[in-house]
């Protein structure tokens, strides 16, 4: 889909110029142990450093705004940045602590552009299915969308120009350059020794959304379903921890999960911004474009109404024998710590055949 830039290249052009000045993340060391015998701090800040490469890598395409992918996959390493910094804040510098601010309000300012993308293309999908008469009516539609997203990406820019922003960037290049700090009187804490218990902590925090879900909760009690399923993914995917093959089969459920109810917040969030625009005098789309926006409404509120059983045959796949697999191989590394006082090496018969770590899906 061609998206239509904002009308202000000379803008968009000059981002790209100043994401190239900008202070650029170390070249990616190659990843701590993958078996959880890596110094927490170490392997937190070896995340946060390829999270930066990411970020360094997406930012220019995202600010040309020609291929939406580009902004999404700077969305989700802003996501995963604030995740990592979360997940390991015990063992991470202060300053880079601090900084979950700015993430925070990236995130927003990205947000906000991509759900245009995201209807725009949900617009063109629906289109497919409609006459010749219906599309032409939906014009009006489209061009509002669009002006409406040429407006949210020139907000984005003025974000990502930001001295904030700017300064966000050379902290997490300058905290990432630097080994990370320990007395050398402590003792080394691995990531095997601390990951167990933060996986378990976000399962239960899933555990616990899903079951506050009744038959008249919210789109966001459902969103909250999401963003939970979401960190307990981050954690497992965070690249520091490999528990085999308990671990792949349960990203599955988690990103199916996160999918499913991912398409039910779209539906949801284009159906509301219909409402919302059909009821704005200020925008005066013609009757008839009005009339099919009426019909695009009840489609995403029939997808909308099948959200519950998502959730219900989702949670009862999470939740079945691929966490009982799970579990089990985590208490299997504590109870190694345990017995051995040496969570830095654990038996290869957790780690799979010979004791190779599994394959990692790229951050």
């Amino acid at each position: 889909m061609k998206v239509v830039s904002i009308g202000r290249e000379s803008a968009a052009d000059r981002g790209v110029d100043d994401a190239r000045a900008a202070p650029t993340a170390a070249t990616p060391a190659p990843p701590p142990s993958q078996d959880g015998s890596a110094e927490v701090g170490e392997a937190a800040l070896a995340e946060v450093r390829r999270l930066l490469a990411a970020w360094m890598t997406h930012e220019p395409g995202a600010r040309l705004g020609s291929d939406p992918e580009e902004l999404h996959q700077l969305r989700v390493t802003a996501r995963r940045l604030d995740a990592t910094l979360g997940l390991f804040k015990q063992y991470l510098p202060a300053p880079l602590l601090r900084a979950r601010k700015t993430a925070k309000a990236l995130l927003r300012s990205l947000g906000a552009t991509r759900d245009l993308d995201v209807q725009l293309e949900g617009l063109k999908a629906c289109c497919e299915a409609l006459s010749e008469e219906e599309r032409l009516a939906l014009e009006p539609l489209r061009e509002r969308l669009t002006h409406e997203r040429e407006r949210a990406r020139a907000r984005m820019l003025r974000s990502l120009d930001s001295e904030a922003t700017r300064r966000w960037l050379q902290l997490l290049a300058t905290a990432t350059g630097a080994p990370a700090a320990r007395d050398a009187a402590a003792e080394v804490v691995t990531v095997a020794a601390v990951m167990p218990a933060r996986v378990r902590r976000r399962f239960r925090r899933l555990r616990k959304a899903v079951r506050r879900l009744r038959a008249d909760s919210s789109m966001d009690d459902y969103h909250k379903v999401r963003r939970r399923a979401k960190q307990l993914r981050y954690a497992l995917e965070s690249g520091t921890f490999i528990v085999g093959k308990p671990a792949e089969e349960m990203l599955k459920a988690l990103r199916r999960m996160q999918d499913k109810l991912g398409a039910h917040q779209d539906a949801w969030m284009a159906r509301t911004h219909l409402s919302a625009l059909a009821a704005d005098p200020a925008c005066a789309l013609p009757p008839a474009t009005l009339f099919v926006m009426g019909k695009l409404a009840e489609h995403h509120a029939r997808v909308t109404s099948g959200t519950r059983a998502t959730v219900t045959k989702s949670w009862r796949k999470v939740r079945g024998r691929r966490w009982k697999a799970l579990r089990a191989r985590l208490g299997e590394y504590e109870q190694h710590a345990h017995d051995t006082g040496d969570p830095a090496s654990p038996p290869a018969a957790l780690l799979g055949t010979g004791g190779a770590a599994a394959e990692t899906r790229p951050l």
